[in-house]
């Protein structure tokens, strides 16, 4: 399956991609595929959420999210206002109203129903949605699987190997692995980002590829300044209080004046990240990068290379996408993105490894060191758990963002100090990892049950 720049990078909501943008696509699917059925009047939907859907879901606003899908709306054209106003709508009457099918009964505090059994056996992140007759009588009946990053699939689908579907590719440079790309690079002589690009335009134009990739770093950006503007407390209870806007007002201070001190960068890549976490974590408009949970490391780099590299250059900008977007793809093929499989190894860790690849290419690095830089990002996030406090992605996925970015820039760097030789390949880094998350206990893979989900201050 040939993955897009805008598979890996999805303009979309907070606080989640695998728990709030994927069960809403989930919802808007199901609503088609009953459009198909033939509808009696008098049905009800039920939505049974499992895994770690049904642990921390209602931290991620899992049930509403299922109701906006239900009412129609898909991630990236959501408007918060009107969504507002349509929940309010179905509160009260407790109908869904959909173009080609009759009213149909759905309450969202009774009809989303959080099992907290085990999971299903295709994903952590499963969930149920019936379509029940007068007598509850199921009519029709679909299971999808969440699995990070906005990506949603039905079992039918997920049995589907990706490797089978790559093997029909009909794109140019159809790498499935790091070791296919640098062969394919080093043969044709161009960089990742050109084969990505390549790859892209075999289904878009040239006009619109690029006006997505401004678009995507549109949002990116427009997100940072929002964050670094926005000041006040994080809903869901834990009373966490946004901490960007002040950190920013310190920098801006410090800048040209002796207070500053020399890893003052640090703040900064901190601080950007930091931004686009407190708005995911607060319900606002992201790019998964390439999870929300992750959403804050490839923008806070980007930002950083255009802020203070002097990278303010449209052409660069797209090489840094593209080239990030191709170390995702491969990680999400050969082992995965979502927190509830692997961890925040999956999360934090593959969007360092992107942002250290597309950072290292705009900087100069050849294929070899932008597959070096990757593998370091990578390496150092391995065994990384995903224990969010209260299942909301406040505490530590805020600041681990900020964590993430140094790390980035730090691989990147390193990796151009060498010439792209280096003792652990990234596919066996990326395999690594995939075989850290299968071993992982459960507690510690976006469930809040282990961790420092269970190890809270005394208050």
């Amino acid at each position: 399956m040939f993955l897009s720049v805008f598979d890996v990078f999805k303009i979309g909501v907070g606080p989640s991609s695998s728990h709030t943008m994927g069960p809403m696509t989930a919802a808007v699917r199901f609503l088609a595929a009953i459009r198909d059925q033939k509808v009696p009047f008098g049905t009800r939907i039920r939505v049974k959420l499992y895994g770690s859907l049904a642990f921390t879901g209602r931290g991620h606003a899992t049930d509403r999210a299922v109701a906006l899908g239900l009412l129609g709306l898909l991630p990236a054209d959501l408007d918060i206002d009107e969504a507002g106003f349509l929940l309010e709508d179905l509160q009260d009457g407790k109908t869904l109203r959909s173009p080609g099918l009759p009213p149909i009964t759905f309450d969202p505090e009774t009809d989303v129903v959080f099992d907290y059994g085990d999971p299903l056996p295709g994903h952590a992140n499963g969930l149920t949605f019936d379509l029940c007759g007068r007598a509850g009588e199921t009519i029709f009946s679909e299971t999808y699987y969440s699995i990070g990053g906005g990506f949603v699939v039905t079992a039918s689908e997920k049995a589907l190997t990706t490797k089978e579907s790559l093997a029909a590719s009909d794109r140019p440079f159809p790498f499935h692995s790091a070791a296919s790309m640098l062969a394919m690079a080093s043969i044709a002589g161009i960089s990742v980002a050109q084969m990505k690009r390549a790859n892209e335009l075999v289904s878009a134009t040239a006009r619109d590829l690029d006006d997505g990739l401004d678009r995507l770093w549109r949002v990116m950006d427009d997100c940072i300044e929002r964050g670094l503007r926005t000041s006040g407390e994080l809903p869901g209870g834990l009373k966490v209080k946004r901490r960007a806007s002040a950190i920013y007002r310190q920098l801006l201070s410090e800048r040209g004046s002796n207070q500053a001190h020399p890893h003052v960068v640090a703040d900064w890549l901190s601080v950007y990240a930091m931004a686009v976490n407190e708005e995911n974590a607060g319900g606002g408009r992201v790019v998964t990068a390439p999870t929300n949970g992750a959403a804050g490391v490839v923008p806070a780099v980007l930002k950083y290379f255009i802020s203070h590299c002097g990278g303010d250059d449209r052409q660069k900008i797209h090489e840094f996408l593209l080239t990030a977007a191709a170390i995702g793809g491969l990680i999400k093929h050969n082992a995965s993105i979502s927190g509830a499989e692997a961890g925040c190894q999956g999360e934090v860790g593959s969007a360092a490894a992107m942002a250290a690849a597309g950072l290292c290419a705009v900087l100069g690095g050849t294929p070899a060191q932008v597959e070096n830089a990757a593998e370091i990002a990578l390496e150092h996030h391995l065994g990384l758990t995903c224990d969010p406090v209260a299942g909301l992605v406040q505490v530590p996925c805020i600041e681990r963002n900020g964590m993430g970015a140094m790390k980035a820039v730090s691989a990147a760097s390193l990796a151009l100090r060498g010439d792209g030789t280096h003792f652990m390949p990234l596919d066996n880094c990326i395999r690594a990892m995939r075989q850290t998350g299968e071993e992982m206990n459960s507690k510690f893979k976006e469930t809040s049950l282990g961790g420092l989900a269970v190890n809270l201050p005394e208050c």
